[in-house]
């Protein structure tokens, strides 16, 4: 018998040793209605994809975002803190592992680490850390910039270097619509039970997944015009097209049955915003077009609100009808809670206009300032409802202007970006690419008035995995699709 079969036949004995022990262990914490152990697998293989397969780690997180569950519905009322699993702890070791890289490397992709949506970052990183030493609850400041931090160097940084192969640009919104499309199966089936029309069975029907339709249709909008362009670009073969049209058909399906109005007025607001730019819109053009509109509503506000006031529609299981009452801010309960949110972001930031109260405070700071002719009855008394229902109001209630200012500097950075990228690029595919991008990601900066999500595992990853798309499409694939052109 030689050395090579001894070794073997020890490593066949110890396969079986650790089996055993596993099987037994498991079999014995099931008994005692314990299940945490069945994970032991799933961590086995993500340990050895950070080692082993690093850019496969990154894939296998993009596919279990649709589907992560929130801590708190595996021990409701156990806990005191809230994350989605298994994501967030991979995240967190991401984070661990990308930092120490950086230390020890001493190196990432100067193109990437100095462009200027980079450094847009850098500098709403810097002070959301400023504010949370300045904020009200520290403990809860920190655990919001850890969040943003691990989202970040995930699914912007380290994406960034994933799309160094076009091919994985593509990957990435096909690993999140498959399982996605598990989750919009759950949610119909469970609206079917409710009632198909039945609009407020709809709010909660995406959940554990989803914690309501808002995020739902966020999620389903940005995908949208992305399948669309993979509809009609020509990387696909006739097979291949008509599957990707029928998931078209079901995401718009679910879109339509998720009553999710912010998500109808983004997905109008995109197409629009298409329109212009396939017309040859510049972003000068932009920031003109929305300075107008801006001005306008100044000077013809009253006349503006005296028609909103005017309009009775409430939301309804009627579609024709649910659209109609999004100008409804005299009797529609949800859309008088936003603004009552709004109005108190307002005032949280006139009371702190420089830091703020805090990220992630607004939530445990907001009800002292409602006015009592503003709350609706979906208001309470304690605050404790939820966010201020805007990516833009919320960093300026938690960090003050400067926070505020520093998002919406990385939203006109993505926009400029994504529009100098789509009129400077020669190949056709490369083109389409862009626009479907781009196009998804403007519903969720009209989204974003509306609603806040950046805090969770389900928008963050499209929306900082959107912005590294079009990053690395200018830095790696410009060049290139302009000589193959």
């Amino acid at each position: 018998m030689n050395l090579y079969t001894v070794i073997s036949k020890s490593n066949y004995f110890w396969v079986y040793i650790i089996s055993i022990i596993y099987i037994t262990l498991n079999s014995i914490l099931i008994f005692n209605n314990s299940y945490y152990f069945l994970l032991l697998p799933l961590l086995l293989i993500v340990v050895a994809c950070a080692i082993f397969a690093f850019d496969k780690l990154l894939l296998l997180i993009i596919f279990m975002v649709p589907i992560s569950i929130p801590l708190r519905e595996l021990m409701s009322g156990r806990v005191e803190y809230d994350l989605y699993l298994p994501t967030e702890p991979i995240l967190a070791g991401i984070l661990v592992l990308f930092v120490a890289k950086l230390l020890f490397e001493r190196k990432f992709d100067r193109k990437i680490a100095l462009h200027p949506i980079s450094i847009g970052i850098y500098i709403n990183l810097f002070w959301i850390l400023i504010t949370c030493f300045t904020s009200t609850m520290p403990m809860v400041s920190f655990k919001f910039f850890i969040a943003r931090l691990w989202f970040i160097a995930a699914f912007y940084f380290l994406a960034s270097q994933l799309f160094k192969k076009e091919a994985n640009i593509r990957a990435f919104s096909w690993l999140y619509v498959l399982p996605l499309l598990l989750v919009i199966g759950y949610t119909i089936n469970r609206l079917v039970h409710f009632g198909l029309f039945n609009k407020e069975a709809a709010n909660f029907v995406p959940n554990p997944f989803f914690f309501d339709h808002t995020s739902y249709g966020a999620a389903l909008a940005f995908f949208l015009p992305v399948f669309i362009g993979f509809g009609i670009s020509s990387k696909y073969r006739i097979w291949a097209k008509i599957v990707i049209w029928i998931i078209v058909a079901i995401i718009i399906t679910a879109l339509v049955f998720s009553y999710t109005r912010a998500a109808w007025v983004s997905i109008i607001g995109a197409i629009i915003f298409l329109i212009l730019l396939i017309m040859g819109l510049r972003f000068k053009g932009i920031i003109i077009f929305l300075s107008i509109i801006f001005l306008l509503y100044l000077y013809f506000q009253t006349d503006i609100l005296m028609k909103f006031e005017q309009t009775r529609q409430v939301s309804s299981a009627n579609l024709t009808e649910h659209v109609v009452s999004i100008g409804n801010i005299t009797s529609d309960d949800s859309n008088r809670e936003r603004l009552n949110r709004w109005y108190c972001a307002v005032r949280m930031f006139k009371e702190k206009p420089f830091f703020g109260w805090g990220p992630g405070t607004y939530m445990f700071k907001y009800a002292p300032f409602q006015k009592s002719s503003q709350k609706t009855v979906i208001s309470t008394n304690a605050g404790d409802m939820g966010n201020a229902h805007s990516e833009y109001f919320g960093p300026l209630a938690e960090s003050g202007f400067i926070g505020a200012f520093s998002m919406l500097f990385i939203v006109l950075a993505a926009l400029y970006t994504g529009i100098k990228l789509y009129h400077s690029a020669k190949n056709r595919e490369i083109k389409l690419l862009i626009l479907s991008i781009l196009t998804g990601l403007v519903t969720y900066f009209i989204h974003g008035c509306l609603n806040n999500f950046l805090d969770t595992d389900k928008l963050s990853a499209p929306f900082w995995g959107f912005i590294a798309m079009l990053v690395a499409l200018e830095v790696y694939h410009n060049k290139e699709s302009s000589v193959s052109g």
